[in-house]
């Protein structure tokens, strides 16, 4: 029976959802209908919680919004919610970031995670190519 739910639930998923983990920053896409007009509305915050699996599958946005904190649950997977977006990566070490109800002001910030790779490695590439040292002007 198990199994047979997961097969149903893998054909239901049919958009893809970009790499997110718990502390990042993200902008979700939600779908309002107001009388007979439709419309985007865009939430960014931090994603403080995610739970469940699979098409069940919930995240947990918090910001602050005039100096009130506000939080807002979307699954995923509904129609409703049409595209997400990561604006930064957080570096945490919690599975649940529930403690940032109690912050406030720097006391919220989450420190961004340094990505190292690409970008370092394009630094040097470019560098190479106009013969100066990486992070020069190559001037005097």
């Amino acid at each position: 029976m198990n199994a047979t739910i997961e097969r149903i639930e893998k054909q239901q998923i049919q958009k893809t959802i970009p790499p997110f983990n718990i502390g990042d920053t993200v902008q979700v896409f939600v779908k309002v209908i107001e009388g007979d007009r439709e419309r985007t509305q865009v939430f960014e915050g931090n994603v403080i919680a995610r739970r469940g699996r699979s098409i069940r599958e919930t995240i947990t946005v918090r910001k602050i919004a005039y100096g009130v904190g506000v939080e807002r649950i979307f699954p995923i997977y509904s129609p409703s919610v049409q595209d997400i977006k990561v604006i930064r990566q957080g570096r945490v070490r919690r599975a649940k970031l529930y403690y940032l109800r109690g912050k406030k002001g720097r006391d919220m910030r989450i420190e961004e995670k340094e990505t190292f790779g690409r970008a370092g490695a394009g630094a040097a590439k470019t560098a190479a190519e106009t013969g100066t040292k990486a992070g020069t002007t190559g001037e005097g």
